[in-house]
């Protein structure tokens, strides 16, 4: 029999791993806390220390969280600021990445006079501070009929996303070779003939990458949810604010955390569902050949 090769001890491998565990736990226990503390009563809360398992396992803190915490005047929980999100985040996210593909490909494989200069004024929004166009977008918004509406927070972030997905997609395309794009105008193919027929098939990678990018900005905003909505259009962070900042007496530290893992789990999802798309995503094209 053949025997085992062992691999020598490497003092490099193991300070790699315990440097690598130590972070993950770093990020993990303030997770954990939020987790525990959500199963656990009052009582467990006030007599037991941060990392202690709840003597009794209840939902009560979730149940309440989601459908009779008090959000300021109102005491129906945070699930409707939850779906509000999903209004808002959804169309936001399609809309943003649709126009940042087409723009991608008319700046990669369409040259124009002044492309250049458009595409760098696009790219500066990119840096351009939230703070900065509150005032303008909320004028914007007025003159529109669309203040204090989930379709104005829509307008809100397509307009901000859009310099994002833009570059994303313009910095994919130019990897593609633009003898492709030669030889199908040779055969007689159109403007939108190869954008929707050659590169958008070819595109599932940058998608990917565009659209966890946007849902998680969109999802984790407060700014703009704060500043240009109200009533039933705000969406779940500023349900989760209105939540922990609403005083009824006793701090009701449990439904907070049950709250903040509810407007959370979205984001983990996509991010654990589809994290590995993201990276192949940001790293395809990155090498030719």
């Amino acid at each position: 029999m053949t025997e085992m090769v062992r691999k020598p001890f490497s003092f490099n491998r193991v300070l790699i791993y315990t440097v690598l565990l130590t972070a993950a736990a770093v990020y993990l226990v303030p997770l954990v806390v939020m987790l525990l503390t959500s199963f656990k009563t009052l009582g467990d809360i006030s007599s037991g220390n941060l990392m202690a398992l709840p003597t009794h396992w209840t939902m009560h803190a979730w149940h309440k969280a989601w459908s009779t915490a008090c959000t300021g005047v109102s005491c129906e929980g945070v699930h409707h600021f939850f779906w509000n999100s999903f209004k808002m985040a959804i169309p936001a996210v399609l809309i943003s990445t649709g126009i940042g593909a087409f723009n991608g490909y008319v700046f990669s494989k369409w040259r124009f006079r002044g492309s250049d200069l458009i595409f760098s004024m696009m790219l500066f929004g990119c840096f351009i501070p939230f703070q900065v166009i509150l005032l303008p977008m909320a004028a914007t918004l007025g003159k529109m009929g669309l203040a204090n509406t989930t379709a104005g927070l829509v307008v809100v972030h397509v307009t901000y996303g859009v310099a994002f997905t833009t570059l994303f997609f313009r910095n994919y395309y130019v990897g593609v070779p633009d003898a492709l794009v030669k030889a199908a105008r040779l055969d007689g193919a159109g403007f939108f003939t190869i954008f929707f027929r050659i590169m958008l098939p070819m595109s599932v990678p940058i998608f990917m990458v565009c659209i966890i990018w946007q849902f998680t900005q969109i999802w984790n905003d407060f700014l703009f949810g704060v500043v240009f909505a109200s009533g039933d259009s705000q969406p779940i962070t500023v349900g989760l604010n209105n939540l922990v900042n609403t005083g009824t007496g006793v701090k009701e530290y449990n439904v907070n955390m049950a709250a903040a893992l509810i407007a959370a789990l979205p984001t983990l999802v996509v991010y654990v569902l589809a994290g590995k798309y993201f990276i192949r995503g940001l790293t395809a094209g990155s090498v030719k050949g």
